[in-house]
């Protein structure tokens, strides 16, 4: 794990909770502002935030073809809540831009406003048990091809894996386990 260049896209958002998890973990950050930082990293973190605002900005600095160009060779992606809807490739009832990486249909704000937001106990496959920070969060209402199911809480999906993506609705860089930045590197 040591040595890992992982990425976290900063744009907006919740991007510097993302470095400090990475750092505890002994992975060297990034923060990425620019299309040409992409090249040099082993694993990119899309953090939470304001996913159109997220998505508007990538286009007009060119990220999000350099991010779809490299999660297609094989780096490792990992969407936290808004970075789970960028993520997607279907989002229900907008019209918002996403990277359309993961096959996973997702519903925005789906477990309330800023004002429902609240911590859960989480059982997540090949993990165990964590906590879960859930902010305006989303949920995965479908998944179809290569996705599986990671983790449900109260019948709705909340992480999900493809191949070298990774993606929760929850935020786990506010709390003070690494269990799962921790199984986002081995994919790196």
């Amino acid at each position: 794990m040591a040595g890992k260049r992982v990425g976290i896209l900063a744009l907006q958002g919740a991007f510097l909770e993302h470095e400090s998890a990475f750092k505890r973990c002994g992975a060297q950050t990034s923060l990425v502002r620019r299309a040409e930082q992409i090249k040099t990293l082993d694993a990119l973190v899309i953090p939470g935030g304001e996913s159109t605002a997220m998505g508007t900005l990538m286009t007009r600095f060119g990220l999000d073809q350099a991010i779809i160009s490299k999660a297609r060779a094989g780096m490792p992606v990992w969407g936290t809540c808004a970075g789970m809807i960028l993520l997607a490739r279907e989002v229900v009832a907008s019209k918002q831009p996403t990277l359309g990486l993961m096959d996973i249909a997702v519903r925005r704000n789906a477990f309330g406003r800023q004002v429902d937001s609240f911590e859960a106990e989480l059982v997540i496959e090949g993990i165990g048990i964590t906590r879960g920070v859930f902010i305006r969060a989303p949920y995965v209402e479908r998944v179809w091809g290569e996705t599986k199911i990671l983790c449900e809480y109260q019948e709705k999906i909340v992480m999900v894996e493809e191949n070298n993506l990774l993606a929760t609705s929850f935020h786990p860089e506010l709390t003070e386990t690494l269990d799962i930045q921790k199984y986002f590197l081995q994919k790196a």
